[in-house]
């Protein structure tokens, strides 16, 4: 299970997007030319996918008023005003086909009034739509957080990977995660806290994607890679994975031999994996303070290995909220993903 809360989302954040070329059918870039925004600087404004762009066009109609050339297409203000009405609909759970047909419908000029004209919601559809978007606060965030929040909305799963593949392309895996991946994780984590538990569905969607958009960036290990190893776990019923996800993603991007276990790792299963690789370090993540467990730490600090009069033993890593105010001596427990990188590359000898 890939869950996230504010608090994993404020322990994670602590470490610290040209959504892509246009040009494949756009034209030559994305710079605004006198015939008006290409696809590409569409998109960015809107904080959305250029295929999502381009899909809205040829599945509803709501494309440029005029095409460069007669093939490529120029989009002006008033058609990036309607592209505007179409992403707040959408954001607020009306299905695309719907929300279009409504753009669409409005004869008034978008560009001349300062706000978009109300629609009642009619009795038929007053139990039917979804509110998912309603209060979704993201604060003075960057458009691309913007995107990724809206595709998340929608349960868009190809708007939502193309723009966190296009975030980490452009930023990196640490910079991209920092200023992009945990704003939103943070405000979708705050609407379902603030809802009643409505929304799990959106809050799991985002945390899925970010999942595979790590391991997707992530470079990989070759078969024969040796060196120093470092081991990362939830501590038995821990499901809160994202930050180690994320921590490993790091770390492998360094160069780092890193061996990750996942979820809820069982005690006996954790010890037999120290003892069998023999790590410089060993990660264990505990989101909340009934997970987090000092003699489970104090335990793996003590398992050795090695020959006789050389044994040696591991550094262990409490990371996560829930070991706050509850550490053992001789516990390391860094206060973010960063300081937790720093200090596995300082132990590698890197």
């Amino acid at each position: 299970m890939h869950t996230t809360c504010v608090d994993c989302a404020s322990y994670a954040a602590d470490v610290g997007s040209d959504l892509g070329s246009d040009r494949e059918r756009e034209g030559d870039g994305d710079a605004p030319l006198d015939g008006g925004l290409t696809t590409g600087e569409v998109a960015r404004r809107l904080g959305v996918a250029p295929t999502t762009v381009r899909s809205w066009d040829r599945r509803y109609g709501l494309g440029p008023g005029t095409r460069a050339d007669g093939r490529h297409r120029r989009w002006t203000a008033s058609d990036l005003a309607r592209l505007r009405k179409m992403c707040a609909l959408t954001g607020d759970g009306l299905p695309p086909a719907e929300a279009a047909r409504l753009v669409l419908d409005d004869s008034t000029p978008l560009v001349s009034r300062p706000q978009p004209k109300a629609r009642p919601v009619p009795p038929s559809e007053a139990h039917g739509r979804s509110r998912a978007g309603s209060g979704l606060r993201l604060g003075g965030v960057r458009q691309e957080c913007k995107g990724m929040a809206r595709a998340a909305l929608r349960l868009d799963a190809g708007a939502l990977d193309e723009l966190l593949d296009a975030a980490v392309r452009e930023h990196g895996l640490l910079e991209a995660w920092t200023e992009l991946i945990m704003p939103t994780l943070q405000a979708v984590g705050r609407k379902w806290e603030t809802s009643g538990e409505r929304y799990v569905e959106v809050e799991h969607f985002l945390s899925w994607h970010v999942s595979g958009a790590l391991r997707r960036h992530a470079p990989p290990i070759a078969p024969d890679t040796r060196g120093v190893t470092t081991i990362l776990a939830c501590v038995p019923g821990e499901l809160h994975t994202l930050p180690l996800e994320v921590l490993t993603a790091a770390l492998t991007e360094r160069g780092l031999l890193v061996r990750m276990f996942g979820a809820a790792l069982p005690v006996e299963s954790l010890v037999a994996a120290v003892r069998r690789t023999g790590p410089a370090v060993v990660g264990l993540w505990a989101q909340s303070r009934t997970t987090a467990s000092a003699p489970l730490a104090q335990h793996v600090a003590a398992i050795e290995w090695g020959v006789r009069g050389a044994r040696m033993k591991p550094v262990v890593f409490a990371m996560g909220p829930g070991w706050a105010g509850q550490v053992a001596r001789g516990i390391a427990h860094p206060p973010g993903l960063a300081e937790a990188v720093r200090a596995v590359e300082a132990l590698a000898g890197r």
